[in-house]
């Protein structure tokens, strides 16, 4: 075996409650953004289907856990909708929510699946969304009040916490570049809602730690690593500032407490610095993570600039560089996105050496595919033998980190059933079991099948 992983590692997999669950009407739930947004504008959402029905894991959750099963999961990444549990953000919880998540989290448990659960996954409420957002100083607190009765409800069955998944995505995406709600590009505003952000995360950290001491509690962040074109000073210099921006500008507030200083004079430079207290710093600093959620998809290439930035233009990361096309790149063509699985043990190495060697783990990771059923075999099956060759090139790379001291503890694909996935809905499938979307009916890929017998060796 060329391959392997220590005992108690875990393999499972990641999804999250808006691209899962479904049962979206009022009866279950308060509106989130996404109901907001295909509501008003459903052209933008790949062919026309919205967050309303999803992978309907309200409904099916026990089909879906013995699905678990059957691949060979020890371990699953979901999130809790902050728009069912509270309908109402300053009210009580709703029964149904508590019913459905405590059946979901207490049966994992009691059947060997260790839940890991997050508390934000780009999910904001409608009525919070009005208030401001994550813009809004008191959207933070009501965060920690949702906090606090998440970790009291649930407590007694689940033991990893995660504060919010990849939230440089929801500031990029919602304040700069126009792929979330509420697509503003205002520069300012992604300042204060990146510090706003972090602020709610260590709350929730210490909220945790005071309501369930023996927990342990983390945040998932998509680390994509920044490549020079060359080495060239220039290039370098560039990658430099684009992996202020695109990591550690939520990495070391969480791990180490404090923002980098360069990171700080850049922001000052262009005047976009939020409004900050300096007892938020102090919360900031004495609150950092457990442990981390890495998601890794693709690598961030990047050179000096081709041309001098517009100044009348708003503030972009790339007023710093461009985004590189590398020659030869390996591509996933149904997702735009360079296969580059060498990133996954930089990251490894990174955080040995310049974040205490923190304990870790793959939250994300995964290839979507479109048209999957072109590659149905006779017998019915996916026969996904790329998901495979994926998934064993990057967990190659991750046992090659592991061996060199870094604190990994497992992997978690994206994800279990194929997921409604934002604006692209349903294009590409990632699962290892496929979703007919005419009768809900679940059937194990080849990868799943495959899953399963690594998961039982620890390797391959």
């Amino acid at each position: 075996m060329d391959v392997k992983f220590p005992e108690g590692f875990y393999f499972g997999s990641a999804t999250s409650a808006t691209q899962a669950e479904g049962a979206h009407t009022a009866d279950h739930k308060a509106p989130d953004i996404w109901d907001l947004w295909f509501e008003e504008e459903p052209y933008k959402f790949h062919g026309g289907v919205g967050p309303a029905d999803t992978s309907t894991f309200f409904e099916h959750w026990r089909e879906d856990i013995e699905l678990l099963h059957e691949t060979g999961q020890n371990s699953f990444r979901t999130s809790i909708s902050w728009s069912r549990l509270l309908p109402d953000p300053e009210g009580d919880p709703n029964p149904e929510a508590v019913e459905f998540y405590r059946n979901v989290f207490g049966t994992l448990r009691a059947e060997g699946v260790e839940p890991f659960v997050n508390l934000f996954h780009f999910d904001m409420p409608v009525a919070l969304q009005e208030r401001g957002g994550w813009e809004s100083r008191e959207v933070v607190d009501l965060y920690e009040r949702y906090a606090r009765i998440a970790f009291e409800l649930f407590g007694d069955v689940v033991k990893r916490w995660y504060t919010f998944n990849e939230p440089i995505v929801h500031v990029e995406c919602g304040y700069l570049q126009q792929y979330h709600y509420p697509c503003k590009v205002d520069p300012k505003a992604a300042a204060q809602v990146a510090y706003h952000t972090a602020l709610a995360s260590a709350l929730a950290v210490r909220a945790c730690h005071e309501v369930l001491p023996d927990a342990k509690i983390g945040i998932v962040l998509n680390l994509t690593p920044a490549y020079p074109r060359s080495d060239n000073p220039a290039d370098v210099r560039a990658a430099h500032i684009a992996e202020l921006f695109a990591n550690k500008s939520f990495l070391d507030p969480s791990v180490h407490g404090a923002y980098d200083p360069e990171l700080v004079e850049l922001i000052k430079k262009h005047g976009l610095m939020p409004v900050v207290d300096e007892t938020d710093l102090a919360i900031i600093r004495d609150n950092t993570v457990d442990y981390l959620g890495v998601n890794f998809y693709q690598p961030l290439r990047v050179c000096a600039r081709a041309s001098l930035p517009n100044p009348e233009a708003p503030f972009m990361p790339t007023y710093y560089y461009d985004v590189y096309a590398m020659p030869g790149r390996r591509m996933n063509p149904h997702r735009g996105w360079e296969i580059y699985p060498h990133a996954l043990y930089d990251i490894a190495i990174n955080l040995r050496d310049n974040y205490g060697n923190i304990e870790w783990i793959v939250s994300e990771n995964g290839m979507g595919v479109e048209g999957e059923d072109k590659f149905r075999g006779a017998d019915g099956t996916i026969q996904d033998d790329y998901r495979i060759d994926f998934i064993k090139e990057h967990l190659t790379e991750l046992a090659r980190g592991i061996d060199e001291g870094s604190n990994c503890i497992g992997y978690h694909l994206w994800t279990f059933i194929d997921c409604w996935s934002w604006l692209n809905a349903y294009k590409n499938r990632y699962g290892l079991v496929e979703l007919d979307l005419e009768t809900q009916e679940r059937r194990i890929k080849k990868s799943g099948r495959w899953y399963k017998q690594l998961a039982e060796a620890r390797g391959f």
